[in-house]
């Protein structure tokens, strides 16, 4: 019997500067036989992240070949009793139809009736779970304190102000890169104040916003939000730094450190850097809190959706320019 034919996505060449659909190329595969302990996938939602621009520099994603991400499929065929035919299924061989996962790589996804599949790439996917951490782990936010959150029409930023707000915040202030974006932030999503980062020093906008300034920084982008918040920080703030979205598409000139670095230590700020995917053990308390609040109505779980495997590029480069409010996801099939 032949084996089904697969569409697949391979980076060609490295990005200098800005990534553009030149550096990659769809590429057709056929699946191979299973072997013992596998089962074959077929992808019906991606993820396309931020950190992916990293991939495509050296020491990343290898040319001409397979790329990783977050993915979501149905299993068609399987040769593993972990993982029986219907079953619905994360994992993270993305950037293709069809994917040969094994029951290590690749784990069922729980049914919460009334959530549709898609949260699981969203706010109870990585950029949800990275929300949690950094709030509940890392930055420690408790309640009534005055929180600012870089990057926050994104994926991590929608869901953490959700989450500040439903912890117990006192104020939630966001940053982002139009004033609709904006806009959005403070009528749909919660927060209190968000005001575009082109107009104005941001440590000014952030004055304006926190007078009493600010107790904890989720940080998404690094450069010259970081400084500003360090200027703003009260005595004994924390920082939870989670991405740099301000150097990932422009690795050749990175924006330089903070100027006041140096105030971290004068302001006894603690600064803490982490990756989610050291704390995947945190994943059942974030399903515990959120899905309620889901099934109710109390968090919105803001997607922006493409439909089309032939349309990930340029989900994807769209991504990094700010195309998406929210979580940007490509809808493979049905």
């Amino acid at each position: 019997m032949s084996r089904p034919t697969a569409h697949a996505v391979h980076l060609v060449s490295r990005p200098v500067g800005a990534a553009t659909a030149e550096n990659f190329a769809f590429v057709e595969e056929t699946v191979p036989a299973l072997g013992a302990g596998e089962a074959l996938v077929e992808n019906l939602y991606q993820s396309v992240d931020p950190y992916m621009r990293e991939e495509m520099d050296e020491g990343g994603w290898d040319l001409h070949a397979p790329l990783e991400g977050r993915t979501l499929g149905r299993v068609v065929e399987s040769r593993a009793d972990a993982l029986p035919v219907g079953a619905l299924v994360f994992h993270r061989q993305a950037w293709r139809t069809h994917s040969v996962v094994t029951a290590e790589r690749a784990y069922l996804l729980p049914d919460f009736d009334g959530v549709p599949l898609s949260n699981h790439l969203s706010v109870l996917g990585g950029t949800g779970l990275s929300a949690w951490v950094g709030l509940t782990r890392i930055a420690r936010l408790q309640a009534g304190e005055t929180i600012f959150i870089s990057a926050a029409a994104g994926g991590v930023g929608t869901a953490a102000g959700q989450l500040a707000r439903l912890l117990g915040a006192g104020r939630i202030i966001g940053s982002t890169g139009s004033a609709a974006k904006a806009a959005r932030l403070v009528d749909h999503l919660g927060f209190d104040a968000a005001f575009d980062y082109h107009h104005a020093p941001i440590a000014d906008r952030l004055r304006e916003a926190a007078p009493d300034g600010l107790h904890v920084y989720l940080d998404n982008v690094g450069g010259d939000h970081l400084e500003a918040a360090i200027d703003v920080l009260r005595d004994h703030g924390r920082i939870a730094w989670c991405g740099a979205v301000a150097q990932y598409d422009n690795l050749q000139n990175p924006p330089a450190a903070p100027r006041n670095l140096y105030d971290v230590v004068g302001k006894s700020l603690r600064l803490e850097g982490f990756l989610v995917r050291e704390h995947l053990d945190a994943r059942p308390e974030l399903y515990d809190f959120l899905v309620p609040h889901l099934r109710s109505g109390a968090v919105v779980a803001d997607e922006t959706v493409v439909d089309g495997f032939g349309n990930v590029v340029e989900a994807f480069l769209g991504m990094l320019r700010g195309a998406n409010t929210g979580k940007m996801i490509v809808r493979l099939g049905e």
